[in-house]
C-alpha cells in the first residue's frame, strides 16, 4: 500500500495516500469523517448542490481499501454519516454496500458531532481513538486538516507528540487549513503528511507551518 511510515506513541503506522491510517501490527484501518449522505443533507437544507454520487464513491473507496489492506479491524472515528436523516436516506444499493463492508472485518464505529450515537472512545495499544482530540496520546478526526503548498491544497495527517489528526475520508468534505491556530496550538511541532498518489511529509507547527 502507498503510505508514509511513522511512529506515534510507540506504535508503527502507515499514513496512506487514500487518507486512511493503517497499523500493520494489528491489521487495523483507522478512518475519520466519511460524512455519508452529505450531498443529500445539503440539498435537503437548501444548501449548495453537490454531485449525488459522493456516498457511493466514498463507500467504494472504503471497500477497496479494506480488501487491499486485508484489514482485520476497522475503526471509524465519528461523523460516518452527515446527520441521522442522511443515514436513513441511503439508497438500497448503498445500504447493501455499507452492510457488506461491515461484514468483512470487525468494525468499531465511534460517535461524532454529526452522528452522536455509539461509543465515544476505543483504544489501540493504549492510544485513545476518538472523534475530537482530547487528552493524548490520541488519534482523532473532526477538523478535516488540509495543507496548501504553492497552488495545491491536499488533505493531510497532522502528527505531533500527543495528537495524530486524520484527514476526512469522505468525498466532497471541506477542510481546515493546517496553518489555522486551532490546529497549530493543538498539535504543536511535528509533521504533516499530505495525501494523494505520493504522500509527502513536511514540517508542521513550531518548525514552520506548511
Amino acid at each position: 500500500m502507498n503510505g508514509y511510515q511513522l511512529t506515534f506513541a510507540g506504535t508503527e503506522f502507515l499514513a496512506l495516500g487514500s487518507r486512511a491510517l493503517f497499523c500493520p501490527d494489528h491489521a487495523a484501518l483507522i478512518l475519520a469523517d466519511l460524512h455519508l449522505g452529505k450531498s443529500e443533507r445539503m440539498a435537503r437544507r437548501g444548501g449548495a448542490l453537490l454531485p449525488p454520487f459522493e456516498t457511493r464513491d466514498t463507500l467504494i473507496r472504503l471497500q477497496d481499501l479494506v480488501q487491499a489492506s486485508k484489514a482485520e479491524r476497522l475503526f471509524l472515528l465519528g461523523d460516518v454519516f452527515d446527520d441521522t436523516q442522511a443515514r436513513d436516506s441511503l439508497s438500497a444499493a448503498d445500504t447493501l454496500l455499507w452492510q457488506h463492508i461491515q461484514s468483512q472485518t470487525a468494525c468499531c464505529i465511534l460517535a461524532g458531532n454529526h452522528d452522536p450515537a455509539g461509543p465515544s472512545e476505543a483504544t489501540l495499544n493504549e492510544i485513545a481513538l476518538r472523534h475530537i482530540a482530547a487528552e493524548g496520546p490520541d488519534i482523532s478526526g473532526h477538523y478535516h486538516p488540509k495543507v496548501k503548498l504553492k497552488n495545491t491544497t491536499r488533505p493531510a495527517f497532522l502528527i505531533g507528540a500527543h495528537h495524530l489528526i486524520l484527514p476526512a475520508f469522505g468525498t466532497f468534505t471541506g477542510g481546515l487549513l493546517a496553518s489555522d491556530p486551532v490546529l497549530t496550538s493543538l498539535v504543536g511541532p511535528g509533521i504533516a503528511v499530505l495525501t494523494g498518489a505520493k504522500p509527502l511529509a513536511v514540517p508542521f507547527g513550531a518548525f514552520g507551518s506548511p
